[in-house]
């Protein structure tokens, strides 16, 4: 999957498969994390967010499955 580089003080890059609903997102120092069902909406949304870190922590942290990748 294609990741995307993003400003975050947490974050360095995420990417989105919508036809399987796969987030990945990349942290600047906790490697790499795939979250499984996640909706567009909710990718969308992070990426809009004024802090993608906060956003992460109260939308998709502990809320989706996940698996470290890295």
């Amino acid at each position: 999957m294609r990741r995307h580089p993003v400003s975050s003080s947490a974050l360095a890059s995420v990417g989105y498969d919508a036809a399987r609903r796969i987030l990945e997102v990349e942290f600047l120092h906790h490697g790499i994390y795939r979250y499984l069902g996640v909706e567009s909406a909710i990718y969308r949304a992070l990426l809009a967010a004024e802090s993608k870190g906060r956003y992460f922590q109260a939308c998709i942290r502990d809320r989706y499955p996940h698996e470290r990748l890295a």
